[in-house]
């Protein structure tokens, strides 16, 4: 359950690229630890920019923004990043590719190997692990690719549309192998998706964002229990949060029409 102490707070965030136009206007909001928080709103609404604010990957235009009470770039190494694109790199071996970021940290040989070992399993392609990206699907590359962020142990997950170009039943499995690997690591999750179906299913929180300038035009309460499971999406709660959060988005969206 999530800690009532904020992990990462948003204080009238704004964010502009040089004299650009405004990206974000006044974004606020307390992440606790634990929270499983989805972002979903229509394009260009600041969705993915809000990620690369909390990892320090871009700095605000005004307000505050903190990680851990510092300031996000001050805070790297409580954070890991999986894209939509699972980036692997085609010469290296499944193990060799979740080692990349541990050998960049300065993580020597065994412990590497011992931690990618680790991440692997946890995945569930420890079998895998000697084998190369063109061997694998689509979905076990997405693994490999989350399997490299959590070899970092991080306290906070950022997911850039990770499942976005996997099928519907593909990314069904994924959603639920995730909440099982949050249920063992226990670290805190920003989710960008553009499907209502994922963000209800994963969150226990939804934040609606609307677009020019990106403003948090609505939060949503998912009071869904966990472990979440194919039933999950069968029951009657499930699905009158789809509706409702599908409406907000639709209201959103025309909003900007």
């Amino acid at each position: 359950m999530p800690s009532p102490i904020p992990i990462v707070k948003f204080d009238e965030v704004e964010k502009r690229y040089g004299d650009g136009p405004l990206i974000l206007d006044r974004i606020s909001f307390d992440a606790l630890r634990g929270d499983f928080i989805s972002l979903i709103g229509p394009s260009g609404c600041g969705k993915s920019t809000i990620l690369k604010l909390i990892s320090g990957l871009n700095p605000i235009s005004g307000g505050e923004a903190t990680v851990e009470s510092i300031s996000p770039r001050n805070a790297a190494e409580e954070l890991a990043f999986v894209f939509q694109e699972p980036t692997l790199l085609p010469w290296l071996s499944v193990q060799r590719n979740v080692e990349v970021p541990l050998k960049l940290r300065g993580v020597d040989s065994g412990r590497r190997a011992e931690t990618a070992r680790k991440s692997l399993e946890l995945v569930g392609l420890g079998s895998r692990a000697n084998y190369y990206p063109r061997q694998l699907s689509g979905g076990q590359k997405m693994r490999v690719s989350i399997a490299r962020a959590l070899s970092l142990s991080p306290k906070i997950l950022l997911l850039d549309e990770p499942f976005g170009a996997l099928d519907e039943m593909t990314r069904d499995h994924l959603n639920e192998e995730l909440l099982a690997i949050r249920d063992q690591k226990a670290w805190t999750a920003f989710f960008v998706t553009h499907s209502v179906a994922e963000a209800v299913f994963l969150s226990n929180r939804i934040f609606v964002l609307s677009a020019n300038p990106g403003r948090l035009h609505r939060e949503v309460v998912v009071d869904l229990p966990y472990p979440r499971t194919d039933a999950t999406r069968q029951s009657e709660a499930y699905q009158k949060l789809v509706a409702e959060v599908t409406r907000l988005l639709r209201s959103v969206e025309d909003d900007q029409r």
